[in-house]
């Protein structure tokens, strides 16, 4: 993700470890991330479509709450650097610009967890190689 475009935090309990952890949240062209800063729990988004159509247009409603977020952010489209809408489900992201009304709209694609849940070495119930 060497783009740059939106790149926030969020502060929530994490759907998959129930922490109070900041939510890494990326988003480029190319797909969109929600990181769990506590597990590594990591959604990807990839994108649908994109438009300058009304609000509202794309926000299903999912089985975790919805995150409304505001994050500052360079438009592709007009260029202005400001606020951006995010809105995030557990089946979609979109992010809109506040200026022009351009809007991304990703796609659940991926989740996986990004540490191993399986201890060290001397953990293992299983014989050592001989």
């Amino acid at each position: 993700m060497s783009e740059r475009f939106i790149f926030t935090r969020h502060r929530t309990n994490c759907y998959h470890c129930g922490e109070d952890a900041d939510q890494i949240i990326k988003a480029v062209s190319a797909q969109a991330q929600v990181v769990c800063s506590a597990c590594g729990a990591t959604r990807i988004f990839v994108p649908r479509f994109e438009n300058t159509g009304a609000i509202g247009i794309c926000t299903p409603i999912g089985c975790y709450d919805i995150w409304n977020i505001e994050a500052g952010a360079p438009c592709k489209k007009c260029g202005v650097t400001g606020p951006h809408d995010l809105t995030i489900g557990c089946s979609h992201f979109t992010t809109r610009c506040r200026n022009c009304g351009y809007t991304h709209f990703y796609r659940f694609n991926l989740e996986y967890i990004g540490q191993c849940p399986v201890g060290g070495a001397d953990e293992v119930s299983a014989p050592r190689a001989p």
